[in-house]
């Protein structure tokens, strides 16, 4: 019989992003990226109560930024709470939650830039037929499947990784724990788990081919608008979806999308573009390239500051 599981006593130690002389300098930077995200998509949810904002693509921007907070809250403060402690310790428990939190909701924010994608696509090639195809409850049921798909694609990665030894280095070369990170540590015959980590990060592009699909549709009725006018505000609504889904792939895909063998503690700097900057630049790219939602930003200001008079 196998010996008692080591892993169910192991303590992890993440490594961070740097050399021990630079963590000074990122745990200020952690700091700050984390207060901008904070406050900056709580302002977007903040925002949304604004009647004019009561549309599915609004809807779907509170929910992405609903998901931002909390994909960087899994991992950000952890990091923040180690370097106050003074310590690089986190649990197998915490680690194999850590991991799931952060395989769930990068997925399911994949899925909501997705359903963005093809909203967008649907408001352009249909006009005539868009409230009544992007009515509340599809816009309910493409947020509530893009949770169905990030839970469902991290629940099968996690058990996995649970049933594995570690038996030797203990050192995770990174600021949080990564599937990727954390199976190059196993003693244990890890070909399967490497299979379907690949198979996951399939699931988890099938939302960029959607969104290709959709700006195809766009792009192509867009092109055939006669008027200068018509083909810039189309191009206006969707330029701040898709630089936020090119900065979010663009990262996702130069840290997955390479052999496993290459990771390396140099690569924990990907992830913070993804895991920390992204998120924390969602909401400045859609408000400042949006009218409406500066006007809303300035209308909450205002009767903040009319009920606090001087």
């Amino acid at each position: 019989m196998r010996d008692e599981n080591q892993s169910s006593v192991l303590d992890f130690f993440l490594l961070g992003v740097s050399s021990h002389q630079e963590q000074e300098d990122f745990f200020v930077l952690f700091l700050f990226i984390y207060s901008i995200t904070l406050i900056g998509n709580l302002l977007i949810l903040a925002i949304h109560s604004d009647i004019r904002l009561h549309n599915p693509m609004y809807f779907l921007l509170a929910n992405l930024s609903f998901v931002d907070i909390f994909f960087s809250s899994v991992t950000i403060p952890k990091a923040l709470a180690n370097h106050l402690l003074g310590t690089k310790a986190i649990s197998f428990g915490g680690c194999l939650t850590q991991m799931y939190f952060m395989i769930a909701l990068a997925n399911t924010d994949s899925y909501i830039l997705a359903a963005m994608a093809y909203d967008r696509a649907v408001a352009i090639t249909r006009p005539l037929q868009y409230t009544t195809i992007m009515s509340p409850w599809t816009c309910v049921l493409l947020v509530i499947g893009s949770w169905v798909v990030g839970n469902g694609n991290a629940l099968p990665h996690t058990l996995l990784t649970a049933s594995l030894s570690f038996c030797g280095n203990q050192e995770v070369a990174n600021f949080y724990c990564d599937i990727a990170s954390l199976l190059k540590l196993s003693c244990s015959d890890i070909h399967f788990n490497v299979k379907m980590m690949y198979l996951g990060v399939g699931v988890f592009s099938m939302p960029l081919l959607c969104i290709i699909i959709s700006y195809v549709g766009v792009f192509s009725t867009v092109l055939r608008v006669p008027s200068t006018k018509g083909v810039l505000k189309a191009f206006s609504t969707c330029g701040s979806h898709l630089t936020v889904v090119s900065l979010y792939y663009g990262t996702v895909m130069g840290m997955y999308f390479r052999p496993l063998t290459s990771y390396s503690l140099k690569d924990a700097v990907i992830t913070v573009m993804y895991i920390a900057v992204t998120p924390m630049l969602n909401p400045f790219i859609y408000t400042l390239r949006n009218r409406v939602m500066k006007d809303a930003l300035e209308k909450l200001f205002s009767k903040r500051t009319s009920s606090h008079p001087t």
